[in-house]
């Protein structure tokens, strides 16, 4: 008896179609029984047979000794993980006949077993779910824990269940035309708008007026910003609250980004979806695989994981310097591509850097109020740790010194993220309409969408950061005494046209190329 039913497997962040064909031989001796599987099943996938035999077993159905061979089509590609155990479980039992529906091809079935039959949840569900739409498959069935998740897409209906025999009772209930369960549902908008709290807030930041502009400079043009400064001036203070002045996700970048994160597996299941712009901070000893990503089947690592929102990585010089290196790719071109003998895929990796660090090893160069005990030789060792290539790659240098007393202490509370929010919103509904106008364009030309000035291509700097003649000296004047290169002179006119976008102007002035240059001093103070 030949039964087949259908499940999914994710490679990279799209989902493929998986068919599990299920055959069984006559009843036999319980010593000549066999259970394998085929079609390049890994590990867990092969241990499914025990996980799957107890929980048929053990949710009150029979299972008589039999060779039962599980194909896993297309045979050709690696199947790893749990998913596949309930298929597979769904499979046999519609081979022995306990299923009232013989053609289950308009179901999409996944999710791990325990041994008493219930369902746990599996990374990967969203691509999944999307994968069943853009193939007609109008059912989901998944365990309860992913149901949010897949929930938001629209065009399935998703059934959260709990336990094998809660599947075999909807599946029976489609086949006579009725229906115990209705589909979960919900609103990708209200999932958004309601989960738009901050915990942290720029008001409690003393000070620092230099870092705050630099900052919402950064957060209004999509720009890297690089922070040095000794410690306990606040450096760390400030990246916390960068997120609460953030443009919020649309629902394209925030189903975007819950992909990567559920394929990764750190989606929170009471979630469902990413409402806020990601906020990854690695320490300082991860490897160069788990930043880019790695593994025999790849998996994606914390630039695709900071993927729209912001990777920020707290002393700097600390990381490894081949570690560092491998972020050029990433930040110049917004993707990752991981290949391996068994495959290569790309993952999206379009985040802002933030990064901070010390001026030195004691941290105290240039403080007026501790004394370095560093020798130059030292400085130049700890600063070289970074490289001109990916300083070169930053948009926004500044110095963040030491607080005051004064300030430490005064009463009144700074702007709030709320108000500096405001600014960065204004400021993105004009990049926003500037770049509206390239939509059909870009889809043309098979190219990434811009939603920020930051994402400009060379093309497009030259067509929306046109320059006055004396703007245009200014600008020549710094490349020639500072030494600057062609991408400082891309990123300063990037800069520049945020600058003028937060003001609301239509040209960029003389004022916005010198505060854009500004920020483009630190490194030659600092890396001569």
């Amino acid at each position: 008896m030949l039964f087949k039913s259908r499940s999914a497997a994710v490679y990279g962040i799209d989902a493929h179609p998986i068919d599990v064909e299920v055959d069984f031989s006559g009843v036999m001796s319980m010593k000549d029984a066999t259970f394998s599987t085929v079609g390049l099943p890994d590990a867990a996938v092969r241990e499914s047979r025990d996980r799957v035999r107890a929980a048929i077993k053990n949710s009150g159905f029979d299972l008589p000794p039999t060779r039962i061979t599980i194909n896993l089509a297309p045979a050709d590609l690696k199947k790893e993980g749990s998913g596949f155990d309930l298929p597979i479980a769904i499979g046999i039992l519609g081979a022995y006949g306990s299923l009232q529906m013989k053609e289950l091809s308009d179901f999409l079935l996944v999710g791990e077993l325990g041994l008493e039959g219930n369902l746990r949840a599996v990374p990967g569900v969203l691509p999944m779910a999307v994968m069943a739409r853009e193939l007609g498959i109008r059912n989901v069935i998944l365990p309860e824990a992913n149901a949010r998740e897949a929930a938001v897409v629209d065009g399935v209906d998703v059934y959260p269940v709990r336990t094998l025999a809660e599947v075999r009772e909807l599946l029976n209930s489609f086949a006579f035309g009725g229906q115990h369960a209705k589909p979960l549902k919900i609103q990708p908008a209200e999932v958004l708008d309601e989960l738009q709290h901050f915990p942290l807030d720029f008001k409690d930041v003393r000070g620092q007026h230099t870092a705050k502009r630099a900052m919402e400079v950064a957060a209004a043009g999509g720009h890297n910003l690089l922070m040095i400064g000794p410690p306990g001036s606040g450096k760390t203070m400030l990246a916390k609250r960068l997120p609460s002045i953030l443009a919020p996700l649309t629902f394209n970048e925030a189903l975007e980004t819950t992909k990567i994160h559920s394929v990764a597996g750190v989606l929170e299941p009471s979630e469902g979806l990413v409402a806020h712009r990601p906020f990854r901070s690695p320490h300082h000893t991860i490897s160069d695989a788990g930043l880019i990503g790695g593994g025999m089947v790849p998996r994606p690592g914390e630039v695709s994981l900071a993927h729209n929102g912001l990777l920020f990585l707290d002393e700097l010089p600390e990381f490894p310097r081949n570690v560092l290196e491998v972020l050029r790719q990433p930040l110049e071109d917004g993707t990752v591509t991981i290949s391996r003998a068994a495959m290569s895929l790309s993952f999206p990796a379009r985040f802002m850097l933030l990064a901070a660090m010390n001026p030195c090893p004691c941290g105290f160069f240039n403080d007026k109020s501790r004394e370095c005990t560093c020798t130059p030789p030292m400085i130049q060792r700890y600063v070289s740790k970074v490289s001109g290539p990916l300083l070169d790659r930053i948009d926004i240098h500044i110095e963040v010194p030491a607080v005051q007393y004064k300030e430490l202490r005064q009463g009144s509370e700074g702007e709030t993220s709320a108000q500096i929010r405001d600014r960065v919103l204004a400021a993105r509904e004009r990049q926003a309409a500037r770049f509206g106008k390239l939509g059909d364009q870009q889809t043309t030309k098979r190219h990434r969408p811009v939603y920020s000035n930051a994402q400009m291509s060379s093309q497009q700097i030259r067509v929306f950061c046109e320059l006055s003649s004396d703007a245009e000296r200014l600008l020549e004047r710094a490349m020639q005494q500072q030494g600057l290169s062609a991408r400082a002179h891309d990123r300063i006119l990037k800069t520049a046209r945020t600058i003028a976008d937060l003001e609301g102007a239509q040209d960029i002035a003389v004022k916005h190329i010198a505060e854009a240059i500004q920020y483009r001093t630190l490194d030659r103070s600092h890396w001569a």
